[in-house]
């Protein structure tokens, strides 16, 4: 319950500032905002880890420790790739000379990117923790069997996993939104 209001809550907060950015920008008679070129493949990096998220829970419910491990590794790896990716896709705005306070546009892509960045970054703890309890807690069949046999383990991995697809639909939609501003 706690997630889904979390999620709804996120949802109404990018969708008022998704409202508000156009309306600024077309009551004020702003530009759209040309969007780095990096913003695009990012959308592959998260897009990539929510799927190693899936094959992680796959592997927990099968009981399968070592594919659990890579892909929880390779889901924690894409995600900081995905925040320096991100943290250049900035410096790549900021070198076409749109800075934080550049105009009204530019601050809401900041805004909304940097909100989305701050969500991704709060996981991040979650996600090490779950990566580091795969490898420091299964070196033995006994240490699997009670390890994959704990429901909550469990619940605690599908609220994790949740939060992720969350994370990286908002992402694709920011992209696409962004994006579609740029042509009009």
């Amino acid at each position: 319950v706690m997630l889904g209001l979390l999620l709804a809550g996120l949802s109404m907060v990018f969708l008022a500032l998704s409202a508000a950015y156009l309306y600024a920008r077309f009551e004020a008679g702003l530009r759209p905002v040309r969007l780095p070129w990096l913003f695009f493949p990012n959308v592959l990096v998260l897009l990539t880890s929510s799927w190693t998220l899936l094959k992680a829970e796959k592997a927990f419910r099968e009981d399968d420790a070592p594919e659990y491990r890579r892909q929880l590794t390779a889901t924690f790896v894409l995600s900081v790739l995905f925040l320096f990716v991100q943290v250049v896709a900035w410096g790549q705005l900021y070198h076409m000379g749109l800075g934080l306070t550049s105009d009204l546009s530019t601050s809401y892509v900041y805004a909304l990117t940097i909100l989305h960045f701050m969500h991704v970054s709060v996981g991040i703890p979650w996600l090490a923790r779950f990566t580091w309890q795969a490898w420091r807690r299964l070196p033995t069949p006994v240490n699997e069997l009670v390890y994959f046999s704990d429901p909550v383990r469990y619940r605690h991995l599908r609220l994790l996993s949740r939060y992720w697809h969350f994370l990286d639909i908002l992402w694709v939609y920011l992209v696409l939104f962004l994006g579609l501003n740029m042509l009009g």
